[in-house]
């Protein structure tokens, strides 16, 4: 039976500037650096006490990384307060928070390009 996701793979140009990113503006944790061989690590980075871990995976190694957009959505307590913080830290907020029917949702990027959505659920 499944249990939870492990890991979603983003695809990155530089993995020193990624993990900067990750750790330092967002604030999550270096799960797992492990070297993959002269081309790259495999690095696992997750919130703190989060059971999924984003990987931060070489592009070089994936010629095909452009078809291969991760889509991934995290969920905080208050999206507005949360796209503040991160703007504070250098984040790019590429879409405002927005109420929709399920809750309320905002983009940010990191230095890739690769975009995540935030939100609230309706009744969280």
């Amino acid at each position: 039976m499944i249990e939870h996701i492990k890991t979603v793979a983003v695809y990155v140009e530089d993995q020193g500037l990624a993990l900067d990113f990750y750790t330092q503006q967002l604030g999550f944790e270096v799960r797992r650096n492990d070297p993959m061989g002269p081309r790259g690590n495999w690095i696992e980075v997750a919130p703190p006490g989060a059971q999924t871990c984003l990987v931060l995976y070489p592009r070089s190694l994936m010629p095909n990384w452009k078809e291969l957009k991760p889509s991934v959505l995290f969920k905080c307590d208050d999206v507005g307060a949360t796209c503040l913080e991160l703007a504070g830290k250098g984040v790019r907020i590429t879409e405002q928070p927005r109420a929709l029917g399920r809750g309320t949702y905002a983009k940010f990027a990191d230095p890739d390009g690769n975009e995540f959505l935030l939100t609230t659920p309706r009744g969280a």
